[in-house]
C-alpha cells in the first residue's frame, strides 16, 4: 500500500514544478518595485535604472556565455534586432520606471505597469488586426481603461496630491513602451535563442541608460550612499532581472503561454505585499477600487478569446492570431 500512495506524489513533483518555477519568478518580479524604490530614494534615477540593468546585463552575458553549447550563437543582424528591441525594452522602459519610482509610491507602480501593459498590447494588436476581437476583449479593454482612470483619479487625490498623479502617468509611459516592446520582439526576436537575445538587448539598453546616468553622475554623494541601497542593486541585478529569468523560461517548457499570463497577474499582488510591508505604503480607497476594475478588465481583454469559445463555441470567432500575446523575450514589467 506505501508503494501505491507514495507514485502519485512523487509524480505530483515534477509536475507542479513548472508551477513553482513561475510563482518565483512572479515573486521577484513583485519584489523588484519595492526593491527600485529604496534605490532610487538614495541616488537619481537614471543612476538607479544603470546600476541595475549594468549588474544585470553583466550577469546575463556570463550566463549565456555558460550556456552557448544549448543554442546557437546569435549572428550580427540578430544581434542588432536584439539591441534595438533592447533600446525600447530596457532603456525607454526603465528610464520612465526609475523616474516614476521617483515621484510616485512603488505601490503604484506595481498596479499600473503590470496590469496596463497587457490592456494597451492587446489594444494595440486588435487595431493591427493581428488578433481577434471578440465582445468579451472589447468589454475588458474598456473596463480596463476606465479602471486605469478611476486610479489615476485617486492618485491626484492623495495627499501628495501632483507629485503622486505625475509619477503614475509616467508609469503609463513605462507601460506604454513594455506593450510596445511585447509586440515589437515578436517579429525582430523570431528565431534567436531566447537567453542570448536578453542578453545582448539588455547590455545594449543598459549601455544606453549608462549614457543618460553620466550626467547625474556627479549629483550622487557616493560615500553616502546608505548599505541597504547598495544591497538592494545587487538583489535586483540577481533577482528580479537574472534568477527570474532562468525560472521562468524553466517554467514555460511544461506551461502554457495562456497560464503564464494569468500567473503575470499575481504580479501585482506580490508587488503590492513588498511596498505595504517593506516600505509602509498605502492606496487611496479610490485606488483600490481603480486597481481592481483594472485587473478584471486586463483578465478579460488577454483571455477573452479563450472565454468566449468555452461558452459559445470555437466557430464563434475567427482567430487572426493568439488569443493572447505570446510572452515577450524579457518575461514581463519589472524584470
Amino acid at each position: 500500500m506505501t508503494s501505491d500512495v507514495t507514485r502519485p506524489a512523487a509524480a505530483a513533483g515534477p509536475a507542479a514544478a513548472p508551477y513553482l518555477n513561475l510563482l518565483v519568478t512572479m515573486v521577484m518580479f513583485g519584489s523588484a518595485f519595492a526593491s527600485s524604490k529604496v534605490v532610487v530614494e538614495a541616488m537619481p534615477h537614471q543612476m538607479a535604472a544603470a546600476l541595475r540593468f549594468g549588474g544585470g546585463g553583466v550577469l546575463l552575458i556570463v550566463l549565456a556565455a555558460g550556456l552557448r553549447r544549448r543554442s546557437a550563437p546569435i549572428g550580427r543582424t540578430a544581434a542588432i534586432r536584439a539591441g534595438l528591441v533592447g533600446l525600447l525594452g530596457v532603456l525607454a522602459y526603465n528610464f520612465f520606471f526609475f523616474w516614476g519610482l521617483s515621484l510616485a509610491p512603488a505601490l503604484d507602480g506595481s498596479i499600473v505597469v503590470p496590469v496596463l501593459s497587457p490592456i494597451l498590447t492587446t489594444a494595440a494588436l486588435l487595431m493591427l488586426r493581428r488578433e481577434s476581437a471578440s465582445w468579451v476583449r472589447i468589454a475588458g479593454l474598456l473596463v480596463g481603461l476606465a479602471g486605469a482612470a478611476v486610479f489615476l483619479l485617486g492618485a491626484g487625490g492623495d495627499t501628495t496630491g501632483t507629485k503622486r498623479l505625475l509619477g503614475d502617468l509616467v508609469f503609463v509611459a513605462a507601460a506604454a513602451c513594455w506593450a510596445a516592446y511585447s509586440i515589437l520582439s515578436k517579429s525582430l526576436l523570431a528565431g534567436i535563442a531566447p537567453l542570448r537575445a536578453t542578453a545582448w538587448g539588455t547590455a545594449v539598453g543598459a549601455l544606453g541608460l549608462g549614457v543618460l546616468a553620466a550626467p547625474t553622475a556627479d549629483d550622487v554623494a557616493w560615500s553616502a550612499v546608505p548599505g541597504l541601497a547598495w544591497a538592494n542593486v545587487i538583489f535586483l541585478a540577481v533577482g528580479p532581472t537574472t534568477i527570474a529569468y532562468l525560472f521562468y523560461y524553466r517554467g514555460l517548457r511544461s506551461v502554457s503561454a495562456s497560464m503564464a499570463t494569468v500567473m503575470m497577474f499575481t504580479v501585482p499582488v506580490f508587488g503590492t505585499f513588498f511596498s505595504t510591508v517593506f516600505l509602509g505604503e498605502s492606496f487611496t480607497g479610490t485606488q483600490v477600487a481603480g486597481a481592481v476594475v483594472m485587473l478584471v478588465g486586463a483578465l478579460l481583454a488577454v483571455l477573452g478569446n479563450t472565454l468566449a469559445e468555452r461558452t459559445s463555441g470555437p466557430s464563434v470567432i475567427r482567430r487572426r492570431g493568439p488569443a493572447h500575446p505570446d510572452p515577450p523575450t524579457r518575461p514581463g514589467p519589472g524584470s
